[in-house]
């Protein structure tokens, strides 16, 4: 049942971006050499959404994982932020903002996931390496469409 509280949040944090469809401004928008084709996000995204949801389970069962619940539980909410800030309403570089805080925050979860259980820590690792893409492209597109 825990599992299905974790995928549910996801699903919640995923609507926004089920909501805010890129369209015609992203479209328009420079976008770098190393973006992704359109197929990758949303693969990418149910993916990752399932290891979260998959990861905060797998914390709970865990004495002392209090900290990283709580970090599990601020970084589903950035990340929720994220997609409207962006896509609705097209404030890149507060999107950066978010997106830098977003990562530090995984950043510290995956850490001290991984001196919880490495398995759970490993779990994380796809999203902190995908934030890292993100984070590259949320920079050059903010950078190239003042």
């Amino acid at each position: 049942m825990t599992f299905f509280v974790f995928l549910l949040a996801c699903g919640a944090a995923a609507t926004t971006g089920l909501m805010l469809q890129p369209g015609q401004w992203y479209e328009s928008l420079a976008k770098p050499g190393f973006t992704p084709p359109k197929w990758a996000f949303p693969v990418a995204w149910s993916t990752i959404y399932l290891l979260l949801a998959w990861a905060g389970y797998r914390l709970t069962l865990i004495p002392g994982s209090q900290v990283v619940l709580a970090l599990w539980a601020a970084q589903i909410a950035l990340n929720t932020l994220w997609t409207p800030v962006f896509f609705g309403a097209h404030r890149l570089f507060a999107a950066m903002v978010i997106l830098t805080v977003l990562w530090l925050v995984v950043a510290a979860m995956v850490v001290m996931a991984m001196r919880l259980d490495v398995i759970t820590g490993l779990i994380l690792l796809p999203y902190l390496a995908w934030l890292c893409v993100a984070a590259a492209l949320n920079f050059s597109i903010w950078r190239n469409n003042r």
